[in-house]
């Protein structure tokens, strides 16, 4: 399974998501995942939608006990972990590899990272 991980202010559009995903250069995903803070996001629930796929939410604690690969200090302060997509990511999914790290979209409104492996 893999799942594309998502990390996005409140002023992220579609497109800006759509960005950071395309930038990825994945040509298939199964999953969204996301901070359950941002699920009912408008913007992420339309994403879904159009993409046609589930979004999973993940929770604050688990989010900040995942190791990323990424360590921005200024997500570190606000969320607890070095990358909310990384971590979102990989805490999707049981024995998960991080397979792209974080990217972020060009207008740096939106971070996707992309993890492989079983689901929970």
């Amino acid at each position: 399974m893999i799942v594309a991980g998502f990390g996005f202010r409140a002023s992220a559009t579609e497109e800006s998501l759509r960005d950071a995903l395309a930038l990825t250069a994945v040509a298939h995903i199964d999953a969204i995942a996301t901070p359950t803070d941002k699920a009912q996001s408008s913007t992420l629930q339309a994403f879904a939608k159009d993409q046609n796929l589930p979004i999973v939410e993940i929770d604050t604690s688990t989010i900040q006990a995942v190791e990323t690969q990424t360590q921005s200090a200024k997500v570190r302060e606000k969320r607890g972990t070095g990358s909310v997509a990384e971590a979102c990511a990989l805490a999707a999914l049981a024995s998960a590899t991080l397979t792209i790290p974080r990217i972020v979209s060009a207008d740096r409104l939106a971070t996707c990272a992309i993890a492989q492996g079983e689901p929970l």
